[in-house]
């Protein structure tokens, strides 16, 4: 197959939850041990850091490759979703998988692979692990999906784990409390294996101590008031919390042995966007007027974005919005500026919210603005209209901001 006829494959005869939703969730590892029984296992003996929590992830995990990469290590980083580019989600030392690798991989195992009806999602998971492998790296980041106890992802034993935050996502599967999705996401604790908690307050933060405690797992709570001695190009106080959890992993890992001087810190997090390509948070896509896309798609994220316009002085605000379909609607509009003009769009994926529905709700809300056939021509819409002391906004979800960059 061609590179593309592997991709058409991938995504034709495979469930993809970015782009279908819950038809694609697996509810077990079943799956994921049987395509590593396949692989020879490629998880055993992986030298890694498995991160997971309903914000900051990427961040986190992008952070975490490129200190590790200043310091001198063969790093694998597995992210997901991608934004551009399929290949996204399996880099090592900044570089995405080649194509040929990535057909390589499907052919020699598509026969074996067919019969265990694999999603997606378990089919890139195990693409990582394969390549990691082929590649020696000397660690990998590897970021959960949407949960912890049944992700595919959490079939490693890594030197240590991380859990970001806890917020309302994915309610549907992960359940309808702030506890229960905590300890789904507490799942990724292993025995023996140190945690540290980017944040975490009352019940959430007890249940992530008493899964630590049944485990063994030494657990660390970051200062939120200690000062970050190391700066980051990536905008916001959440990216400082996240930071916060990236200094505290890597003490961790210099327990464990890790070579990782300050100087590999503080290069890492200058070097973040360069050495990793991360991209669409709080992104800066063009001036006059000032155009920024963000990857928001929560509650938690959407509150963040309002925090961070607070920074800017700008005449009129365009919001291009999309969003898709399985999250809290009505309370994430809630929490989008009243003040803005939107530019209601979908993304071009059967799981994006109908804009119609979606201009209705926020109108509910007390946002107004028309709906577009698409996100391009919403974006066009606003840059029509704009001033150069404006600012347009695209948000929303991800697969909104994948369309603009």
């Amino acid at each position: 197959m061609t590179y593309l006829e592997t991709l058409a494959y991938l995504y034709a005869q495979l469930p993809m939850f970015q782009r279908v939703g819950a038809a694609a969730y697996k509810a077990d590892l079943s799956n994921t041990h049987a395509l590593m029984d396949l692989l020879g296992h490629p998880e055993q003996g992986l030298r890694c850091v498995h991160v997971a929590g309903t914000n900051g992830k990427g961040s986190t995990c992008h952070l975490l490759a490129s200190v590790l990469q200043e310091a001198g290590y063969k790093v694998g980083l597995h992210t997901s979703p991608h934004l551009k580019d399929f290949r996204e989600r399996c880099r090592v030392n900044g570089e995405m998988i080649t194509e040929g690798d990535v057909v390589r991989f499907v052919e020699e195992y598509r026969a074996g692979f067919d019969p265990v009806q694999a999603s997606f999602f378990e089919w890139t998971v195990a693409l990582a692990f394969w390549w990691f492998r082929e590649e020696q790296v000397d660690i990998a980041i590897v970021e959960t999906g949407m949960g912890g106890r049944l992700d595919s992802t959490n079939v490693v034993t890594p030197d240590v784990s991380v859990i970001t935050n806890i917020g309302w996502d994915h309610m549907q599967f992960l359940g309808d409390t702030l506890e229960a999705i905590a300890t789904e996401k507490a799942g990724i604790i292993k025995p023996g294996v140190p945690v540290v908690i980017g944040r975490a307050d009352g019940a959430v933060r007890d249940v992530f101590l008493r899964t630590a405690a049944t485990n063994a797992s030494p657990i660390t709570f970051p200062d939120p008031q200690e000062p970050l001695p190391f700066r980051t190009p990536l905008a916001g106080a959440h990216q400082a919390e996240n930071a916060r959890t990236v200094v505290s992993a890597l003490e961790q890992l210099r327990n464990k042995g890790w070579r990782i001087s300050d100087q590999a810190i503080a290069a890492g997090f200058t070097n973040v966007v360069k050495n990793t390509g991360i991209l669409g948070r709080w992104q800066t896509l063009s001036q006059e007027p000032t155009t920024i896309c963000d990857v928001a798609h929560n509650v938690d994220g959407i509150r963040v974005v309002n925090e961070l316009l607070g920074h800017y002085v700008f005449d009129r605000l365009h919001i291009v919005l999309g969003m898709v379909n399985d999250k809290d609607l009505s309370s994430v509009l809630k929490e989008l500026p009243g003040e803005g003009t939107y530019y209601f769009c979908k993304a071009d994926i059967p799981r994006g919210l109908d804009v119609d529905r979606l201009r209705s709700a926020a109108s509910e809300a007390g946002l107004g603005g028309n709906s577009y056939p698409s996100v391009r021509v919403a974006l066009e819409a606003a840059q029509a209209v704009a001033e150069r002391s404006d600012l347009i906004l695209i948000t929303g979800s991800v697969f909104v901001v994948a369309e603009v960059l």
